[in-house]
């Protein structure tokens, strides 16, 4: 009778989990973006939104909550319901780098919030404003040892990888740099296309509509190849420079999520990382669209974490 009554009841689990998994979503899903619109977290998001909301029948809500490096819209995900209806789709800032940036986080990355997949990686670029007269990141570092202060360089907010890189590169390539941090790319962008800041390094998705009609000037890409949405700009590495920097984003649920949700997202989340549209949209913006299993995920922020913890320690790196 027992035994009968343990299968009876794995056999009741099994049901419901299924009957679960079945019925996601059941009503209109919000992907939380901690990042203003317009930036390269922002166009990802849209793109694969709008093809979950092809696949779910479901209206899928992009919904911007910016500010605190990402941390503010982070929180609001850990906070969340368990069960899916609202997820994170997140860049490195508030997931991998700031608790190496932060004595004190609202809420635990590694704790409270659970992997489900890559959704794009694009890498960073260094940029200036087409006034700055200079071609190559030869150049730039000339041009900034002359610059008194420091040659002020953009980025998409502090703890971000654009940061981050751009402090290795002070610290290891003796460019005299002075950090300007923006709450986002999309500002950074604007007030560099103004010209209201000479230089930056932003990841390429907001900027490379600007760089192909020459508003600003690529010098350097910080990945391993030369993007084929620039394929003219070089590598740091062609520039004899050895460091690597990508910007990447991905999906998270509130720790907690029934399992067979996160499955199903991430199938999801796979099946929009092939689809032609959203592969010509990203690949036309330096993006190379990814997926990958929660466990992989989880593994890939850890490293990312100890990478540019690194860096933190190393340049003694503190938020502003």
């Amino acid at each position: 009778m027992m035994i009968r009554l343990v299968a009876g009841t794995a056999l009741m689990l099994f049901t419901a989990l299924a009957g679960h998994a079945q019925s996601f979503p059941a009503k209109p899903v919000r992907l939380i973006v901690p990042f203003p619109a317009g930036g390269g977290l922002d166009i990802t998001a849209r793109a694969f939104g709008q093809k979950l909301a092809e696949y779910w029948g479901q209206t899928v809500v992009i919904e911007n909550r910016p500010g605190a490096s990402g941390m503010i819209g982070a929180e609001a995900v850990a906070r969340a319901p368990k069960d899916g209806y609202i997820l994170l789709v997140c860049s490195p800032a508030e997931i991998a780098l700031n608790p190496a940036l932060y004595a004190k986080m609202n809420y635990d990355p590694f704790k409270d919030l659970a992997p489900i997949s890559l959704a794009a990686t694009y890498p960073n670029m260094i940029v200036v404003h087409s006034s700055v007269p200079v071609k190559t990141v030869r150049e730039l570092i000339a041009l900034s040892k002359k610059t008194s202060g420091g040659l002020p360089f953009g980025s998409s907010g502090t703890g971000s990888t654009q940061h981050l890189a751009g402090e290795w590169l002070k610290f290891n390539a003796g460019i005299n740099y002075l950090h300007v941090p923006y709450k986002g790319a999309a500002p950074a962008v604007t007030d560099l296309v103004g010209g209201q800041i000479p230089t930056a390094i932003l990841g390429l998705a907001p900027i490379i509509p600007h760089v192909k009609s020459g508003r600003i000037r690529g010098l350097a890409v910080t990945a391993a190849k030369r993007s084929a949405a620039s394929p003219e700009t070089p590598t740091l590495h062609e520039a004899g420079i050895n460091f690597e920097s990508t910007q990447w984003f991905g999906f998270l649920a509130p720790a907690g999520t029934p399992a067979d949700v996160i499955a199903k997202v991430q199938a999801d989340v796979k099946r929009g990382a092939t689809d032609a549209g959203v592969k010509e949209r990203l690949i036309s913006l330096g993006g190379d669209p990814i997926s990958n299993s929660p466990d992989e995920f989880a593994a890939f922020i850890k490293a990312e974490n100890a990478k540019y913890s690194k860096v933190i320690r190393d340049g003694g790196i503190k938020a502003e």
